[in-house]
C-alpha cells in the first residue's frame, strides 16, 4: 500500500546533530520537514533502507564563494558531493553586488585575484542582471539549486559602489560615503543578506596585484557598518585579518561586537608566518571569553592544513615563473607536457631562477620543499616531514627541483603536489584538532566555489568523517557525534540558521544517509566544466547513499537525481516552535 507521507528513512543509526550518541531509528519526512523520529509505522511514498548506515543532518558550510557560480549553475560543485545542503557565500568582503555597469571588470579582477576564479569564466558566466544588492538577491530567488544558498554583503563591492575609484584605491571614506554605505547595507540586510563581510589581510589582492579595497578601511568605517546590524537587531559579521599585532587586532574585534551586538567570526590559522604561529591559542581563548560575556566571537578553522595544490594543470607550480616555462603557456596541455619531457627543456628550466609572482602573494611559496608532499590517491593530508619532497630528494641524492620536475610529469603530466602553508608547523594536524575542539571555534574556510586552480578544501566534510572519525592513526580521533555536530548544528547556529542542522521534529528535512565503511575521498582532479571550458579542481567521494534537501533526494550514490529543491535563504531563520 502506498504511503501518505513523503519519505521514510528506515533503521539507520541516527546522529541527531546535538552531540548525542547514535540511535537506531526511523526518520519520517513530510512537506520538507522532519515529522517523526523513532519507530515510524506509516509507510512513505518513498523509503530508504538505511540499515548499516548513519543518518545525519545535512551539513552547513559557512565559508564559500559561489557568488558567481550560483548565477549560471544549479549544481554547486564541489560542496554538493560532500553532504553539504546549505552554503553561505559572500565571504572575505568580495562578491558581485552592488555593482555599477562600469565596475564589472574591477570586481571580476578582484575575485580572480583573491579567490582564483578565472577571468574568462566570470566574464562569460556572469549575467549582470542586477545593480543593487537586493536586485542580486531577487535574481537568485528566481533560480533553483541542489542545496540552499545564503548570501552576505561584501564590503569591497559596497565600498567601490559608493566611492568609485577612490574606494578601489583605499582612500578614506568621508562622512557622506559612510552614510551612503550604511543606507545600502541596511537595504541589503532587509532584503535578506545574512551578514556583512570584509577583508583586512595582506594576502588578498586583485589580479593586478593591488590590495583589496577594504584592506585599509578605517575602524570608524567598520564600526559604522556594525552599527547597521545593531540598529536592525540581526545579522552577523565575517572578517579575515592578519592578526598583526595580535592583541590590537582582537581588541578591534571586541569593539565591533560591542557596536553591533551581533555574532562575529574571523578566519584563524596556525601561521607558517607571522605571529599566529604561536598566538592562535590565545585568539581562541579570547574568543571563548568574549562569547561568554556577550554576542559570540568565533574563529573559523579548517579541519586540515591550509595548503595549495601544485601542478601543470593548475595555477601554481615550482617553475611557473621561469622564462622557459612561461614560453609554453600558449601550448595545449598535451603539447606542453611533450615539450617538458624533452631533456634539453628540463635542463633549461632547472637552470633558471624563479622570480616571485607580484600578483599572487602565495606564489613565493611554491618552493617550500620542506612542506611539500606528493598527495597520492587516496590523498594523505597528514604526512610526516620525512615524506616531504626535500626528504625524498635527499634520500634519492637529487635536488628537490629535479625531483618535483620529474614527479609532476608522471601520470601524463597530471600528478599534483601539495604544499602545507599553515596548520602544519610541526608536521601533523594536532593544531587542527585543538582548534576544532576549542569552544571559541567553528568549522569553515572550505572555500567551495573558489581557488579553482589551487585549493580543493570544499571536500572537508568527507575528510572529517573518513579521516578524523575512522582512519587517523597518527593521534587522537574525533567521535562521530561531535564531528556531525560541528558540521551541522554548530555551523548553522553560528550564522543564525536555527531551523536546520538537527534531526528533530519540525526542523528542515536536510539529511544525509552515509555508509561510513564505504566512505572514500578521492584525490583532487581537474574538470573543465566552467563557462568557456574553464577549469576547476573537484574531488569525488563514495559512500553518500543519499543527500536530501527539503525532503527531496538530490544525490543518490554519488549521482544527481535531477531534483533542485534548493533556494535562496533570505536572512536568519528561527528554530521551529518549541524545538530549541
Amino acid at each position: 500500500m502506498k504511503g501518505t507521507i513523503d519519505l521514510v528513512i528506515r533503521d539507520g543509526q541516527v546522529v541527531d546533530g546535538n552531540g548525542g550518541e547514535p540511535v537506531c531509528a526511523d526518520v519520517a519526512v513530510d512537506g520538507g520537514r522532519i515529522i517523526e523520529i523513532g519507530e515510524v509505522r506509516e509507510a512513505g511514498r518513498e523509503e530508504i533502507d538505511a540499515r548499516g548506515k548513519v543518518v545525519t543532518p545535512g551539513f552547513v558550510d559557512i565559508h564559500t564563494h559561489y557568488d558567481g557560480q550560483v548565477t549560471w549553475e544549479n549544481h554547486l560543485v564541489p560542496s554538493s558531493a560532500h553532504g553539504v545542503t546549505t552554503v553561505v557565500m559572500g565571504n572575505c568582503g568580495v562578491g558581485f553586488a552592488p555593482c555599477r555597469a562600469d565596475q564589472h571588470e574591477l570586481l571580476i579582477q578582484l575575485m580572480e585575484g583573491v579567490e582564483d576564479i578565472p577571468h574568462p569564466v566570470l566574464v562569460d558566466g556572469l549575467p549582470w542582471s542586477w545593480e543593487s544588492y537586493p536586485e542580486y538577491l531577487d535574481y537568485l530567488a528566481g533560480r533553483s539549486f541542489d542545496m540552499d544558498v545564503c548570501s552576505q554583503l561584501p564590503h569591497a563591492a559596497l565600498r567601490v559602489y559608493v566611492m568609485g575609484q577612490r574606494g578601489a584605491d583605499r582612500e578614506s571614506a568621508t562622512p557622506d560615503d559612510l552614510k551612503a554605505m550604511c543606507e545600502l547595507a541596511r537595504d541589503a540586510m532587509q532584503a535578506g543578506a545574512l551578514g556583512i563581510t570584509t577583508s583586512r589581510t595582506f594576502f588578498h589582492r586583485s589580479s593586478d596585484g593591488k590590495s583589496t579595497p577594504s584592506f585599509e578601511a578605517a575602524e570608524n568605517e567598520l564600526l559604522a557598518l556594525a552599527g547597521v546590524l545593531n540598529d536592525l537587531g540581526r545579522g552577523v559579521m565575517q572578517l579575515i585579518m592578519d592578526f598583526d599585532p595580535v592583541e590590537e587586532t582582537f581588541n578591534l574585534l571586541r569593539r565591533l561586537v560591542k557596536r553591533s551586538n551581533r555574532p562575529l567570526s574571523v578566519s584563524l590559522l596556525e601561521g607558517g608566518y607571522g605571529p599566529m604561529t604561536l598566538r592562535w591559542r590565545d585568539v581562541l581563548d579570547w574568543a571563548a571569553e568574549a562569547s561568554a560575556a556577550g554576542p559570540p566571537i568565533r574563529a573559523q578553522v579548517l579541519s586540515r592544513a591550509i595548503g595549495v595544490m601544485l601542478g601543470h594543470e593548475l595555477t601554481l607550480n615550482p617553475f611557473y615563473t621561469t622564462p622557459s616555462y612561461q614560453e609554453l603557456e600558449s601550448l595545449s596541455f598535451d603539447d606542453k607536457i611533450g615539450v617538458l619531457k624533452q631533456p634539453e627543456m628540463r635542463a633549461r628550466i632547472l637552470s633558471e631562477a624563479v622570480d616571485p609572482d607580484p600578483t599572487i602573494v602565495l606564489g613565493r611559496l611554491v618552493r617550500e620543499f620542506d612542506h611539500m608532499f606528493l598527495l597520492g590517491d587516496p590523498p594523505d593530508y597528514e604526512q610526516p616531514f620525512d615524506q616531504s619532497i626535500r626528504a625524498l630528494a635527499q634520500r634519492a641524492s637529487v635536488t628537490p627541483e629535479e625531483l618535483v620536475y620529474d614527479l609532476m610529469l608522471e601520470r601524463d603530466g597530471h600528478n599534483m603536489l601539495y604544499v602545507t602553508l599553515c596548520n602544519y608547523e610541526y608536521g601533523s594536524l594536532e593544531s587542527s584538532l585543538a582548534m576544532m575542539r576549542h569552544p571559541g571555534a567553528v568549522l569553515g574556510l572550505g572555500d567551495g566555489g573558489a581557488h579553482c586552480g589551487t585549493i580543493c578544501d570544499g571536500s572537508f566534510p568527507t575528510f572529517m568523517l573518513s579521516y578524523w572519525v575512522r582512519d587517523r592513526t597518527r593521534g587522537e580521533r574525533l567521535s562521530l557525534s561531535e564531528t556531525v555536530r560541528m558540521l551541522s548544528r554548530d555551523a548553522a547556529r553560528a550564522v543564525g540558521l536555527e531551523d536546520r542542522g538537527v534531526i528533530a521534529p519540525g526542523y528542515k528535512a536536510d539529511l544525509n544517509v552515509i555508509d561510513l565503511d564505504q566512505l572514500r575521498l578521492y584525490a583532487p582532479e581537474v574538470a573543465h566544466d566552467l563557462p568557456t571550458g574553464g577549469r576547476r579542481l573537484v574531488q569525488r567521494a563514495d559512500g553518500y547513499c543519499a543527500t536530501i534537501v527539503s525532503g527531496r533526494i538530490v544525490h543518490r550514490n554519488g549521482s544527481h537525481t535531477g531534483e533542485l529543491p534548493g533556494r535562496l535563504v533570505r536572512g536568519p531563520q528561527a528554530a521551529p516552535p518549541n524545538m530549541h
